[in-house]
């Protein structure tokens, strides 16, 4: 596992808040963290291709599309040495660790070619991430930076829940707020002018009444 300097109080702040969450995340996190499996599809990954994932966390998605994947090289980055010490050991357990290489790193900043040995993936997706990273934007322009020519960036994270009832929306932030995770209002549109300055394809697509929102930056399935 590779590591560069990071930005100590946010590196921190999530160890701190996931040293023993990570332990019953996956176990709860999917009855609310909706349109994973959807993006995981979406990838449509060919074989021998190259495949990032920013904010990997305890490896849950990683682990789906290196399985759905079984002919492309896979790479997650996190902030949280805590994270991916879960996430180590389940991609271990599930015999994927020839395929799959993790780094500890800041999303919005980081050296691919330092961490992997690679400079540019054909695929990179981030899961809701954004919702957590402060100066999430910046995330946005470096994923689209690590990309090959050709390749596309998916992200999946809480809409605005635009659909549903109001008292749903306040319970639900309130309970985001208990993690540090604030839904990205300006999402969209920070994807879509991205897309306008790099010359790539935009898809938006809004799930569950706006519960969730996934987009695609480049060539989609």
């Amino acid at each position: 596992m590779s590591t560069t300097e990071l930005p100590a109080s946010h590196a921190e702040l999530m160890d701190g808040v996931y040293r023993w969450q990570r332990h019953i995340y996956d176990l709860t996190r999917k009855y609310y963290l909706l349109g994973r499996d959807r993006l995981i599809e979406g990838l449509d990954v060919p074989p021998g291709s190259t495949v990032l994932e920013l904010g990997c966390g305890t490896g849950r998605n990683i682990v789906l599309a290196a399985r759905r994947y079984p002919d492309a090289r896979f790479f997650g980055l996190d902030i949280s040495a805590e994270m991916l010490e879960t996430a180590g050991a389940a991609i271990a357990r599930e015999g994927l660790s020839a395929k799959v290489s993790l780094a500890r790193g800041d999303a919005t900043d980081f050296d691919a070619g330092a961490l992997f040995g690679v400079e540019r993936f054909d695929r990179v997706f981030v899961s809701y991430s954004l919702s957590m990273i402060p100066g999430w934007e910046k995330t946005v322009s470096a994923a689209l930076a690590a990309l090959a020519p050709g390749g596309s960036l998916h992200v999946v994270d809480f809409g605005q829940q635009e659909g549903l009832p109001r008292w749903f929306r306040a319970m639900l932030r309130g309970w985001l707020r208990k993690f540090h995770v604030q839904p990205r209002a300006s999402l969209r549109e920070v994807l879509e002018s991205e897309s306008e300055r790099t010359g790539a394809g935009f898809h938006f697509r809004t799930l569950y009444r706006g519960y969730a929102w996934l987009a695609v930056l480049g060539s989609p399935k």
